[in-house]
C-alpha cells in the first residue's frame, strides 16, 4: 500500500468536468475501501458504470423497515441483474422499538422526520461508513436547489468524518440532470424502481413519499409537510467550503 497526499479541492476542480466513470475509477483506484450507496435510479447508474471497472464493487443500501414493497423487490432485482452482493443495513432494534413505543408509527407528521430518519437511516449508515475510506453517492445538484446546488464531484464528508476517521464522498453524477440519468438508463437497459412509472420521482420511505404532479420538482414528493430547506434526512448536508490548503492522507487500493 502506498500513501498519497491529495489536495481534495484541487481534485474536485480537476475532475469537475470529467465523466462519471473517471470519477468512479479515481475512487476505486485511490481508496482502499470504497462502496456505492444504493437507493434510487441514480445509484443503479453508478453500479452499472462501476461494475465495468470492478466487478467486485461493494454496494450497500438502507432497509428502514418502511420502504414500499416495490422497492424491496427492486433491491433484489438489482442484486440478481448485476450478480452482486448488496449489504442491506437495518436500524438498531432497541432504538427503533423505544421510539415507536413512545411516539407511535407516524410521529414524524407532527414533529418532523429527523428523529425517525436518524434511527432508521443515519445511525445504520454511520456504522457502515466507519468501515470505509470512501463512499460513492448519486447526489445531483439539480435534486434540491435549497440543499444540493453546490455539491462538488468529490469532497471530505462533512457529516461522517471525524478526527480519527476521515471519509471521502464521491458524487460522480453531481453535474448530471435527471433527464441525463434517464437517458443513460434507457440506453443501457438499467433496472429501475417501477414506482417511477407511476409518478414517483424521488423515492424514500412509503409514508414520506408521494406522487408529484407535472412541473413539480422531484423533491416535492418527499416530506411535503415540511419546509423546503428541511428536505434532507441527515445523510448529506450542504457544502460550506473548506481550507484551500486542505490535504488528506489516504491509502491506495493499488
Amino acid at each position: 500500500m502506498n500513501e498519497y497526499m491529495l489536495n481534495l479541492e484541487q481534485l474536485a476542480v480537476d475532475y469537475n468536468q470529467q465523466e462519471p466513470t473517471d470519477i468512479i475509477r479515481l475512487a476505486l483506484e485511490k481508496f482502499s475501501t470504497t462502496a456505492i450507496s444504493f437507493s434510487g435510479a441514480e445509484d443503479v447508474v453508478l453500479i452499472d458504470m462501476a461494475i465495468r471497472i470492478d466487478p467486485e464493487i461493494s454496494v450497500f443500501c438502507l432497509d428502514t423497515g418502511r420502504l414500499h414493497s416495490e422497492t424491496y423487490k427492486f433491491i433484489e432485482q438489482v442484486r440478481q441483474h448485476y450478480k452482486i452482493v448488496i449489504d442491506v443495513l437495518s436500524p438498531d432494534s432497541a432504538a427503533l422499538q423505544k421510539m415507536v413505543k413512545e411516539k407511535g408509527l407516524f410521529s414524524f407528521y407532527q414533529d418532523g422526520h429527523h428523529e425517525c430518519c436518524d434511527i432508521r437511516k443515519v445511525l445504520p449508515l454511520k456504522r457502515k461508513l466507519a468501515t470505509l475510506t470512501a463512499w460513492i453517492t448519486g447526489q445531483r445538484k439539480d435534486q434540491s436547489p435549497d440543499t444540493r446546488a453546490t455539491i462538488p464531484v468529490l469532497e471530505q464528508d462533512s457529516v461522517f468524518s471525524s478526527t480519527t476517521h476521515r471519509l471521502i464522498k464521491f458524487n460522480p453524477l453531481a453535474n448530471w440532470s435527471s433527464a441525463k440519468v434517464w437517458e443513460y438508463i434507457r440506453q443501457n437497459d438499467v433496472p429501475y424502481n417501477p414506482l417511477h412509472a407511476r409518478g414517483y420521482r424521488s423515492i424514500g420511505c412509503e409514508p414520506c413519499t408521494r406522487v408529484i404532479i407535472p412541473n413539480q420538482h422531484e423533491r416535492e414528493g418527499r416530506w411535503w409537510w415540511e419546509e423546503e430547506t428541511q428536505k434532507e434526512c441527515g445523510l448529506h448536508v450542504k457544502i460550506t467550503g473548506t481550507s484551500n490548503n486542505q490535504r488528506l492522507n489516504i491509502t491506495s487500493a493499488s
